[in-house]
């Protein structure tokens, strides 16, 4: 089979587009998937640079979003059956320690996720635990079914599960373009929020608001938090969405209002903001981190993309020999929405 993989970590340069094996059962509980897309993710950015810390052995397959055709189960698998058309939840656990046990296997100590220490779906095909397939919401395409697993399910779990978003709030989201901002924008605005963004372009923020975005910052002309807080008649925001970190930690905790709610997963901007405790305990704020989210959060935002029409933003589709190109697409953070790999028609 074609697939995409790195043999060093490094640059776009080391992006391979080779014929490699192709993966085969190895055990009674897992299928192998036929791959029609798959979406980027920056950490797939990360594991090819080697900066994520895991040790990964290789030659390897990154990837973590995928989508296609079931191809062939293993002889205890039952949830799904060669022929059907099924999206991918990434991760799994070890099956054995107290997270797995109550359905947070994305707390594993021993997590594993396509693209980091399974192969991934930068590939004709993928062999992956069956149980993390899952039906492709109808309406959906191939190119939709992948772009949305990884960063929809990890949004849910950060305004739905942890800041618990009510109809009628305001949400602050910061960096609008990248898959998890666009994401948060859909969900929040099928909520009932009321939602402002931030960006450096003005292009975007238009796009922002043609999605449905209330109001658009852009945080190189004025100061977002004073923005916000004349927004909201000095009262501030109920959550904020900052996987950006950096200089404006400060400024996303002094936009919320009193008994606000922050959620985090990412620091692209710095990982070592200054922080003042005081704002947190003389406000009563609440700060959540995010990564993933459990299997029955999954089922739970497959119905709500059913019931409410959510589809998630395709920024662009690159052949799979091309993926330097996307990657380098999303490392210049040029996209709007999910950046996605054509692999079969």
């Amino acid at each position: 089979m074609k697939a995409v993989r790195i043999h060093a970590h490094g640059g776009l340069d080391v992006l391979r587009y080779e014929e490699v094996e192709r993966p085969r059962l190895t055990s009674p509980t897992d299928a192998i998937v036929q791959l029609k897309t798959a979406a980027l993710n920056r950490i797939d950015l990360w594991n090819r640079q080697g900066l994520t810390g895991l040790d990964i052995a290789l030659p390897h397959i990154l990837g973590a979003d995928g989508a296609g055709i079931v191809v062939e189960t293993g002889e205890e698998v039952h949830n799904v059956k060669p022929g059907d058309p099924v999206c991918l939840y990434p991760p799994s656990g070890c099956g054995r320690c107290e997270f797995c046990s109550t359905d947070r296997e994305f707390l594993c100590i021993n997590l594993r996720v396509p693209g980091e220490r399974l192969q991934g779906t930068y590939a004709e095909y993928v062999k992956i635990p069956a149980g993390n397939c899952f039906p492709v919401p109808a309406g959906l395409s191939f190119e939709e079914a992948a772009a949305f697993p990884l960063v929809f399910l990890t949004v849910w779990r950060m305004l739905v599960t942890n800041a618990e978003l009510k109809p009628g709030e305001h949400v602050l989201i910061l960096g609008i373009g990248g898959g998890v901002a666009t994401a948060a924008l859909q969900l929040a605005k099928q909520m009932g929020a009321h939602v402002v963004v931030t960006s450096s372009s003005d292009e975007k923020l238009e796009m922002a608001k043609s999605w449905g975005a209330d109001h658009g910052i852009n945080y190189l002309k004025s100061d977002f938090t004073k923005e916000v807080r004349a927004l909201t008649a000095k009262r501030g925001v109920d959550v904020v969405v900052d996987s950006v970190g950096g200089e404006s930690w400060v400024k996303s905790l002094a936009a919320l209002a009193k008994g606000g709610r922050l959620v985090t997963c990412g620091a692209t901007a710095g990982a070592n903001p200054p922080t003042d405790i005081r704002r947190i305990f003389w406000n009563h704020l609440k700060i959540f981190g995010s990564t993933l989210g459990s299997r029955g959060e999954f089922r739970q935002l497959l119905s709500f993309m059913q019931v409410n029409g959510v589809r998630p933003i395709v920024d662009q589709v690159f052949p799979l020999q091309e993926t330097a190109a996307a990657q380098c697409r999303l490392e210049e953070g040029k996209q709007f929405g999910k950046v996605v790999l054509q692999i079969a028609d």
